[in-house]
């Protein structure tokens, strides 16, 4: 009998004892007060609860990959020792900040504008389409002075800043099938050590310089030896500096590239749909410096930024070797590219062969006109290969990227008209394919926010290291209308709900035919005071995809809905200790031909004592779904600027530990233990990652030195 006939009765008595024991215990305590702030564990920025939905979000839409930008994770670390002044941000400042919407942006500009300089920071309480809930949320990141930041000399930013050396290391502790002798070549699939590590020394000087070098390894690559004797399978270096005249930003070495609303690049971290359902428009600067982990979302190269008066402009230029499969035509003579390979692994031989075969030139740039609440820019970036790019010969490639060289030009602007803020992006390719965004935030009063957004993207329009507000993972083949509404009735309760209709004109991978979805989400929270937090979601979405347990000779296309219930409970039990709760429902294709359940349930223990030199915190986690279908995700905090979100389905327990000790203030240490364990199964995992046993245990270890 499968879970889908009989729900989630058929858990073991120790199984539910265990549940039970572990999933109420928060529920115990939430009759116990204090007044204390939360503290987070591991001495991390804090991510609150909408934070960690976007994060989860994004791991579904892209395959269950989890995103190696911690880009976002180190600007917060850095506001929290470097606060941004509001007395004397300017626009491109405060974007950083991530949260804040547009009319946020322009209302707190325009209030400093008319009555002067912020006394205190319950003052932003008086600004239009500012509210408690956003207030609390920026809090750590901000202050109010009257000293304004002083950009400082050559010779200021050069020995005034901070250094720090940061040392990971990860392991998986059971051995995979890679590691284990091929009895044919009496060889390991894969060579290298188990390990994985991460190495970032990185000089920072408040938000004018900042320059370091990164290396790491994957899993199973060789260090030191074989196809990797230089050490490190991937290293990165970066200088860059903001703020000298007229020139906003310099980049020299590894940097990233954000333009308009996504369509024409986009590589820094964006969020999509999620719980902050006006969170919809891109807006970063243009260069930022690059320095995490990720071989894939960034330029190597220089750019600058320059700016006077109301003009800015941007060029950049890129010369990268990439990953890809290379083909070799012996018919036509004429090699060429099959596919551009964006795992980063470098392990297996035939991975080897992929490492940096393509050769990828890029440069573009964006001249934009700012005046008042009115924006407008030009956006262009072209690409040179080495090697014609030509997929496979499938009906879903039919109009992917394909050549040696292609551009993407986009116009993209926006403009504030008193609580409302409408902003696009309308873009074309070197192909004469287009794509348009178009989108638009609305205060209707003090308390309600609403959003909608449309985007129109031809089948044809193609573009890389892009990340738009689309359902689907990159900007292409798709129509979609996103409506957004956020009610706050009083400073305790919060109703966020949006809806999205979308199509695809054209087939998909694993949908042989157009299609069309549906998307709707709604979250009531609750939040009486500062010890408690609490929100429960319904989440229902239908996409469709290819269906054939008959092997026809044409697959048929059937709708798939899913429907997601979550509550979630969070209570600061003491100053030292927060306690956490989640449980979550999945129904997939419910009385469907392919329905299946999934259940989740995890608590957590957050310890975190004043003044005191250590910290720490606990999971345990209970999960059943039928199949994949069904899978259910779960943020999972970390050590320092890192975060887990790994998919669940089948059926198991899980459980992590974190600890934090300062040895003193330069020197940090973090240690984390992870395991799932999967009930009734012989192996984990598939292919030359597959474990024998039903235990999969991860061990992390991390070394922050301050100088």
């Amino acid at each position: 009998m499968t879970l889908s006939n009989r729900m989630f009765l058929d858990i073991k008595k120790d199984d539910l004892r265990r549940l039970l024991m572990y999933c109420l215990l928060p529920l115990s305590v939430c009759f116990f007060s204090t007044d204390s702030n939360a503290q987070d564990p591991t001495n991390a920025p804090p991510v609150n609860n909408t934070t960690e939905q976007q994060l989860e979000a994004i791991t579904e839409v892209n395959e269950d990959a989890e995103t190696e930008d911690d880009s976002y994770l180190l600007k917060l670390q850095e506001f929290l020792k470097n606060p941004v002044n509001l007395n004397y941000a300017d626009e491109t400042e405060l974007k950083e900040l991530v949260v804040l919407s547009p009319a946020q942006i322009q209302n707190i500009i325009s209030y400093r504008n008319l009555f002067g300089k912020f006394i205190d920071l319950y003052e932003l309480q008086a600004i239009p389409a500012w509210d408690i809930y956003t207030i609390d949320k920026i809090r750590p990141y901000i202050s109010v002075s009257e000293r304004a930041d002083v950009f400082g000399s050559i010779g200021d930013r050069l020995s005034g800043g901070d250094h720090s050396i940061l040392i990971r290391a990860t392991q998986i502790l059971e051995k995979s099938k890679g590691y284990k002798v091929d009895p044919a070549t009496t060889k390991n699939y894969y060579p290298g050590s188990p390990q994985r590590l991460f190495v970032r020394y990185r000089y920072h000087y408040k938000n004018l310089l900042q320059y370091g070098i990164v290396g790491e390894k994957d899993a199973g690559e060789q260090f030191f030896k074989g196809g990797q004797k230089q050490g490190f399978d991937f290293y990165s270096a970066h200088f860059f500096v903001r703020n000298i005249g007229i020139v906003k930003a310099l980049a020299l070495g590894d940097f990233t590239v954000n333009l308009g609303q996504g369509l024409t690049q986009w590589q820094n971290l964006a969020f999509k749909k999620s719980v902050d359902v006006t969170n919809i428009k891109r807006q970063l600067p243009v260069l930022r410096p690059y320095n995490s982990a990720g071989e894939i979302n960034f330029h190597r190269g220089i750019g600058i930024t320059v700016a006077k008066r109301n003009i800015e402009a941007t060029v950049f230029a890129s010369y990268r070797k990439i990953d890809a499969n290379f083909n070799v035509d012996t018919l036509n003579n004429e090699d060429f590219i099959s596919s551009l390979q964006t795992s980063g692994y470098h392990r297996t031989a035939s991975e080897l062969e992929d490492k940096g075969a393509q050769r990828q030139i890029a440069f573009g740039g964006n001249v934009a006109y700012n005046k008042d609440k009115f924006h407008v820019g030009v956006n262009g970036i072209q690409y040179n290969f080495e090697f014609p790019i030509n997929k496979a010969d499938d009906p879903y490639n039919m109009y992917a990227l394909s050549g040696s060289n292609f551009g993407n030009y986009s116009v993209d602007y926006s403009y504030t008209y008193k609580n409302l803020h409408f902003f696009g992006e309308a873009a074309t390719t070197s192909k004469s394919a287009t794509a348009f965004v178009n989108g638009m935030i609305l205060s209707v009063a003090n308390n309600i926010d609403m959003s909608m957004l449309y985007r129109n993207i031809s089948k044809k329009y193609q573009s890389l290291y892009t990340n738009a507000f689309t359902e689907s993972t990159f900007p292409t083949n798709e129509k979609g209308l996103y409506t957004g509404i956020s009610i706050r009735p009083n400073s305790m309760w919060r109703i966020d709900a949006y809806a999205d209709f979308y199509k695809f004109p054209w087939l998909k991978f694993q949908v042989d035919a157009p299609s069309t979805g549906a998307d709707y989400l709604i979250q009531a929270t609750y939040k009486p005071n500062k010890q408690l937090e609490m929100y429960l979601r319904y989440r229902t979405e239908t996409k469709s995809g290819n269906y054939n347990p008959s092997d026809l000779t044409f697959r048929p296309v059937v709708p798939e809905p899913k429907q997601n219930l979550r509550t979630q409970i969070s209570y600061k039990v003491s100053p030292t200790f927060t306690m956490r709760q989640r449980v979550e429902i999945v129904w997939f294709d419910k009385r469907g031909p392919q329905a299946s359940n999934g259940f989740l349930s995890y608590a957590d223990l957050i310890y975190k004592p004043m003044m005191k030199k250590y910290s720490g915190n606990i999971r345990l986690q209970y999960f059943e779904t039928d199949d994949y279908n069904s899978r259910l995700y779960a943020y999972e905090n970390d050590v320092l600027y890192s975060f887990s979100i790994p998919v669940f389905y089948e059926k198991g327990f899980r459980y992590y530990v974190n600890v934090n000790y300062d040895f003193s203030k330069k020197l940090s240490f973090w240690l984390r233990l992870a395991q799932t364990i999967n009930e009734g199964k012989s192996t984990v995992g598939s292919g030359l990652d597959e474990i024998k046993g039903n235990r999969k245990t991860e061990v992390k270890l991390q070394l922050q030195y301050l100088f």
